[in-house]
């Protein structure tokens, strides 16, 4: 269906005279099928507009040199599917046709990710302090475009834009995924993909869960055997897999491009049956116990007492800091039922000086928390009682508190009793469920300004296949974004529901294989 405009009438009264009315042409714009109000996470501000904006094999993208690796991602991003040029200039003069452009300028109400983003018939225009605040309106404005555009082919078609003002930064700094990678290992190509996927959500952080009792997947060139032996069993007798130093390298520098920080995650002192098994030595007798292969937990432990217990942490620790840009190493903590209490404070005591040591701070599950942290750690809340008294603790010592409720945010909870895969611990977990939270209620005592912010973890007792990861984080994944970038003020499941509908065709579009809950209209 096409829409008309008769543009320029007053104009045409006063310069033509009233015979010249009669005249006057309707100049036929292209339907849009998004407004920018529809946007998912929800921007802070959004004003919509008549007038779309046009996409031409004579649109050029026009960047400062500080931002022109964005702006080949949105070359990239856009030339697939309309088999358009889409020429980057390092300046407005060489533009020579209509433009999208991407430049950076001082506003302080914007933030380090926060942007602005203009849509009318002349051209685009994307402003922001940073390059993470660049690479946002990107996404924005990948959704103002029809659905097609995530085609991996060329569409013979028109492409507007949604015409438009946005003004938008996020609700919280960290806005995480986790994947698990040790209970199923999944290859850097597989990580790449969902790194490409929740980057269009504006998330901005990939919790990587790399060892576990069933699997050892990140080599330590000072304990090879970790890699080698520990590596090679997966849950079900599933094949294992571990990723060398140079292939994780890659990732992080993959994610870095989607401007994502990777947060390794060396869970510790529990959950380590698999090191176990690789070194003999880390155990009280000096035993190696068997490979372990099933989904129970809590019956692993390091030998506290050990002296090598320390220095097998200490090289891990510095292997993986070495490996890792990022601010964060992610030191688990959880489940530790094999370690009494005091051996628990004990190695906690010797084991969180280390990430300062090595440059880093750390995150680690709600447990770290009863062994008083220092205030740069980060404990991450996973449970499903909001009386935690202490993760209220720690936050009123000073630690920013990331949440997880499992009953809400992990994404590997089944959305019902007939879900094929996933667990039902914490819950059914339907897609109102996963958006129907607020982080600075999720536990009693913890404020809005004692958050860092979100995380929805995937583990993968069940999963082993990328269309399995698309089922269980879509369509929950927008939601958990949106929960921590949008305003508290927008959260509105009937709002958000019709917005979420809108995303269908998009996901479809890139061959993401995702729930169709019967709560949301997906027509």
């Amino acid at each position: 269906m096409k829409r008309t405009l008769l543009l320029g009438l007053v104009a045409g009264l006063a310069l033509l005279g009233p015979p010249a009315i009669a005249s006057i042409e309707s100049i036929a714009l292209p339907t849009v099928e998004r407004a920018v109000t529809d946007i998912v996470p929800a921007p802070v501000e959004a004003k919509a507009a008549a007038e779309p904006f046009l996409l031409t094999p004579g649109t050029v993208i026009c960047a400062d040199k500080e931002s022109l690796e964005v702006a080949q991602y949105l070359q990239a991003l856009l030339k697939p599917a309309t088999g358009y040029p889409l020429p980057v200039h390092s300046s407005a003069e060489e533009r020579g046709g209509k433009a999208i452009e991407l430049f950076l300028i001082k506003d302080g109400k914007l933030g380090a990710e926060g942007y602005r983003l203009e849509v009318h018939p002349e051209g685009v225009r994307i402003r922001a302090t940073t390059t993470d605040g660049l690479f946002s309106g990107v996404q924005s404005l990948r959704q103002l475009f029809p659905a097609a555009i995530e085609s991996k082919t060329v569409q013979t078609r028109e492409w507007p834009v949604a015409g438009g003002t946005v003004v938008d930064f996020p609700r919280f700094g960290h806005r995480s995924a986790m994947l698990d990678v040790a209970r199923h290992f999944f290859t850097p190509d597989q990580v790449k993909l969902y790194i490409d996927q929740i980057a269009q959500y504006k998330i901005n952080t990939l919790h990587l869960h790399l060892t576990d009792d069933q699997g050892w997947r990140i080599e330590i060139k000072s304990w090879p055997k970790l890699a080698t032996i520990g590596g090679q069993t997966a849950v079900g007798g599933d094949p294992g897999g571990y990723y060398t130093q140079e292939q994780y390298r890659d990732i992080v520098a993959y994610a870095a491009s989607r401007h994502i920080d990777i947060v390794p995650e060396v869970d510790m002192p529990g959950h380590t049956n698999a090191a176990q098994h690789s070194y003999a030595e880390l155990n009280c007798d000096g035993v190696a116990v068997p490979p372990r292969t099933d989904i129970e937990v809590g019956y692993s432990s390091l030998c506290i007492g050990l002296p090598i217990t320390y220095t097998f942490v200490e090289d891990v620790i510095r292997e993986l800091s070495a490996l890792t840009p990022g601010r964060y190493l992610h030191i688990g903590g959880d489940e530790a039922h094999s370690t009494k209490p005091e051996d628990y404070q004990a190695f906690q005591d010797k084991v969180q000086p280390l990430a300062a040591k090595y440059g880093k701070e750390f995150i680690g599950w709600h447990e770290i928390a009863k062994a008083t942290p220092p205030v740069t750690a980060v404990p991450q809340f996973w449970g499903t009682n909001p009386t935690a008294p202490e993760v209220t603790a720690a936050a009123q010592r000073g630690n920013k508190i990331l949440m997880s409720p499992a009953n809400r945010a992990y994404l590997d909870m089944k959305y019902n009793k007939d879900t094929p895969i996933g667990l039902s611990w914490a819950g059914l977990v339907e897609v109102q469920d996963s958006y129907g939270w607020d982080p600075s209620t999720a536990v009693t005592g913890v404020a809005e300004n004692q958050i860092a912010g979100v995380e929805a973890p995937l583990w993968s007792e069940t999963i082993r296949t990328s269309d399995n990861i698309e089922y269980l984080a879509f369509p929950r994944l927008p939601g958990i974004a949106e929960i921590g970038w949008s305003p508290r003020a927008s959260h509105d499941w009937t709002a958000y529901r019709d917005r979420l509908a809108k995303q269908g065709p998009r996901l479809t579009a890139q061959g993401i294989d995702f729930y169709r809950s019967p709560q949301v209209d997906w027509k």
